[in-house]
């Protein structure tokens, strides 16, 4: 079968790096990259040749990782080399991300060398640019249908411009993240096209039957992924007649990691970006890469093989360079995608799940969810660090932990429809507008989709033109934003959520509801931002006092420990920080009234780093949608 790759013939694995350097395959290859691929030369091997059993691959992989850091310039070899001294570096309390679509936020990169001034003006350390590599039109999902993955879109700009875009990044303290689309390529992809064909050598690429029988066993196992938009893992071709493995959309083909051509090819590619500047790459669907007869398709041993290797590799040829997990799923699913302290993978992952909580505890003024989620959370292992976000791109999936919501009274599907309708406005007395999508009849489940502001419920009240809606909103969307931040890991805002953007209802022209909040950045509403009184303004400033916060207290730090607290009050979510000299707690009451909190255990005084005010913590009221946070120095 075209998945199952037979190994074919053995050469001679041809040597350590010294042995490349002696034989000129290598060349002008200093001893930074001598001396980290000796490091690692002989776990690469052995999980390669465990895996594929090709060392005639292998040896080709070796050479053009070599060939990789012979092309790297200067500055990033030196960025390399600050960041094997300090490996945590994306663990800073500094650290601010923000995620965004170069089009519409700036038009093309060119101009959004433009914009960085904004961008430093807010604080931004980290920036994610959604798929911008060449893409099929109009049938692209968003850009995760990629058509070269070596290739920056016309619409966007040129290779040179995003090299450029990274240095103007640099010089100014910011790191630039771009998604790597691994699992799949459009099915215009060069790849796809030569094997629609007829070429075997790229038929192999995919994962590809002759007949149904198969895939129509394998699809008993594998969830859709889309059931309402594209129900089913895999597609007729005619052009192949051939059954193959799709999957999210039928015009995204799952790549067939049993062969190692795929796996070198796809390594170079992100070694490509790597020298163009990207210092962070979101490695896309990564539990989706193995499949298996009988199996869910999902987190499967084989994928966390793939991931250490890249791991091994990127820290030889360009270990600035750091991995971002794109794995929902739950937290206990989690820890394995991080490796171990010995045998690290991935850097980073989203917290995806704690997102989805969060919301949940915002529409039900119930936070013991919220709370069981980040102790999860707090008991994986030191080396596991999140991005936390509110909002990103894609719509929020209810996926809670309904075993622990069944304990405290919980229907999980009742919540889940009470939750999309609550979100979308159709619950009676719901302040948020976002919108339903993806619903499935046969489970009653839907994601929900939305800007912050409109979900926090901004819009309604500059609809109906009552100001203290608007401000209860606002009230909702910072505290949202002060409990996110709070968090172990580093937060990161969707473009638009500094300034109150809304949701754009001119999408409705396109089938993906997700563009609700996927909108055109609106500069006038930015330029808002200065004028006291303002949605804009007020958003603005709160959330600049929360980042100055972050920046300039050591609790936020990388050493720092993160609990949460009993308040002994459902409705108010307590987290504490300490380091060694500093604790500092933080109090979220995500409900609409007034809230008592008793916390006995933390005696003496506090000082407000929002407000000022100096005083115990032990008891305490909060207003509605109130957050603190609070100062112990010992």
């Amino acid at each position: 079968m075209a998945w199952q790759y037979a190994a074919e013939g053995q050469e001679a694995f041809r040597g350590d790096a010294e042995a490349l350097i002696r034989n000129g395959r290598i060349k002008k290859m200093i001893s930074g990259f001598a001396r980290r691929l000796q490091e690692r030369r002989d776990e690469l091997e052995w999980l390669y040749m465990e895996l594929y059993d090709r060392r005639d691959m292998l040896d080709t992989l070796l050479e053009r990782m070599g060939e990789a850091y012979r092309q790297r310039e200067q500055s990033l070899r030196r960025l390399d080399a600050k960041r094997e001294q300090d490996p945590n570096w994306f663990r800073s309390g500094k650290m601010l991300g923000m995620t965004m679509y170069t089009d519409l936020f700036a038009g093309n990169l060119p101009g959004l060398e433009k914009k960085l001034d904004y961008l430093t003006e807010q604080g931004i350390t980290y920036l994610h640019l959604m798929p911008l590599l060449k893409m099929p039109h109009p049938d692209n999902d968003g850009g995760y249908a990629v058509e070269d993955l070596d290739q920056v879109a016309p619409t966007l700009g040129t290779n040179e411009d995003l090299s450029r875009l990274t240095a103007a990044m640099r010089r100014r303290g910011m790191s630039l993240c771009l998604d790597f689309v691994i699992n799949h390529t459009a099915d215009t992809h060069p790849w796809a096209m030569r094997a629609k064909a007829g070429e075997q050598e790229y038929i192999d690429r995919y994962i590809c039957f002759d007949t149904p029988d198969i895939p129509r066993e394998m699809e008993k196992t594998i969830p859709d992924v889309f059931p309402e938009t594209a129900p089913g893992s895999f597609i007729y071709q005619e052009d192949m007649k051939k059954y193959v493995c799709s999957s999210f959309h039928p015009y995204q083909w799952d790549l067939n990691y049993r062969n190692p051509a795929v796996f070198n090819d796809m390594v170079c590619s992100m070694l490509h970006l790597a020298n163009l500047g990207v210092e962070i790459l979101r490695i896309d669907a990564v539990p989706y890469l193995w499949k298996e007869m009988g199996t869910s398709c999902r987190n499967l041993p084989k994928v966390h093989t793939i991931m250490r290797m890249i791991r091994l590799i990127i820290e030889t040829v360009c270990p600035a360079v750091i991995l971002k997990g794109e794995v929902v799923m739950a937290p206990k699913e989690l820890a394995p995608y991080f490796g171990t302290q010995e045998k690290p993978e991935c850097h980073l992952l989203y917290n995806a799940s704690t997102m989805a909580t969060q919301w949940s505890a915002l529409a039900s003024a119930d936070v013991r969810q919220l709370k069981r989620q980040l102790d999860d959370l707090h008991s994986l292992p030191a080396n596991c660090c999140f991005v936390n976000y509110l909002r990103c791109h894609d719509d929020i999936g209810w996926g809670l932990n309904e075993e622990f919501g069944r304990t405290i009274g919980i229907d999980p599907v009742a919540h889940k429809k009470y939750l999309y309708e609550f979100f979308e406005g159709s619950f009676p007395g719901s302040y948020a507008r976002g919108e339903r999508y993806n619903y499935n009849p046969a489970t009653q489940d839907a994601r929900t989709c939305g800007t912050t502001a409109s979900l926090c419920g901004i819009e309604k009240g500059l609809c109906e033109g009552d100001e203290s809606q608007v401000a209860l909103g606002i009230q909702r969307d910072l505290m949202m934003h002060a409990a996110m931040m709070t968090m172990a890991g580093f937060p990161m805002l969707s473009s638009g959520d500094e300034i109150g953007q809304l949701n754009g209802y001119d999408y409705h022209d396109d089938p993906d509801r997700r563009n609700l909040h996927r909108t055109r950045f609106n500069w006038d509403n930015a330029a808002r931002r200065k004028e006291p009184g303002t949605v804009q303004q007020r958003i603005w400033d709160g959330l600049r006092q929360l980042e100055n916060i972050r920046c300039g207290e050591p609790c936020f730090g990388p050493e720092a420990w993160v609990t949460t607290w009993d308040t002994a009050n459902r409705q108010v979510l307590a987290l504490v920080r300490r380091t060694e000299g500093e604790t500092l707690v933080g109090l979220f009451n995500f409900s609409g009234d007034i809230q008592t909190i008793h916390m006995d255990a933390l005696e003496g005084n506090f000082t407000d780093l929002i407000t000022g005010e100096t005083g115990p913590c032990t008891h305490r009221q909060l207003g509605p949608y109130q957050y603190c946070l609070c100062r112990q120095s010992r």
